[in-house]
């Protein structure tokens, strides 16, 4: 079956893993499939921007390493706004150390990711060892791992024999890798979620190397599932509306490949 035609809901039925079976389940019923990269530096901007913007994203980016006045009540918040307004939250902390390491990052120290992040993502540079100890932790959880397979950024050294073997690993877990980070679709296998960053309405890029796509190109396309926006929200003027607009480009974009 060709999964670019699928529903999300038609998809949902597909898979085995509680999260993505969630996950698609929030994409069709609020019909979005944008994601909101909150890479900011307060707790109460973050908690803002989840309630504010909760409504319009299946799911919620954070780098919660950087809140300058972070506690666990932060997270603990915001578990409660992603369950208000039907949101997975994701935790962009990629990981890529040795199993070892990474399990003791996933569930330890101040952060104590496993115990609120739904979703994770990582490098397999080091090889499937940290796949490994992520799952050991997480798969308890019924939480998810995405796969760093393709970057946006401007020379960055993914090359197709790099994203081929990320593939082959997601399949020897795929009780726990849920999808990938990618610029565009990498398999038919409707459980596996495509999620691409370095959105923004109009082509272009940024100082640091970043390369921006549309919403359009990445959905229509290039087969993508899920958009992340970050700066094309966070620094419009008015963000909830430009959340929506973003939303509205990504789901007509995703009906438009359904036709």
């Amino acid at each position: 079956m060709n999964s670019l035609k699928m529903s999300f809901s038609e998809r949902a039925k597909t898979s085995s893993h509680p999260l993505t079976q969630r996950l698609l389940a929030f994409m069709d019923a609020k019909q979005t499939n944008l994601a909101l990269s909150a890479d900011v530096t307060s707790s109460k901007e973050l908690l803002r921007y989840a309630e504010e913007i909760g409504p319009e994203i299946c799911l919620l980016k954070t780098h919660i390493d950087i809140l300058h006045d972070f506690d666990f009540s932060v997270v603990k918040r915001l578990r409660e706004l992603a369950d208000k307004h039907q949101f997975i939250l994701f935790e962009d902390r990629k990981f890529a150390d040795i199993g070892h390491t990474v399990s003791h990052q996933y569930q330890g120290g101040v952060y104590r990711i496993a115990d609120w992040a739904e979703l994770i993502n990582a490098h397999p540079l080091p090889g499937p060892g940290i796949i490994e100890g992520l799952k050991k932790i997480g798969l308890l959880k019924n939480n998810g791992l995405l796969l760093i397979a393709q970057m946006s950024s401007k020379g960055n050294l993914m090359n197709s024999e790099y994203t081929q073997q990320c593939i082959a690993m997601a399949h020897a877990h795929k009780d726990f890798v849920i999808g990938f980070i990618t610029q565009e679709k990498l398999l038919n296998d409707p459980g596996y979620i495509h999620m691409t960053p370095g959105i923004q309405i109009a082509e272009g890029k940024d100082q640091l190397g970043q390369q921006y796509v549309t919403p359009a190109m990445a959905i229509r396309d290039r087969g993508n599932d899920v958009i992340i926006v970050g700066r094309g929200i966070l620094s419009a003027p008015n963000p909830v509306e430009a959340a929506k607009k973003y939303k509205q480009l990504g789901w007509e974009a995703f009906q438009s490949r359904l036709k």
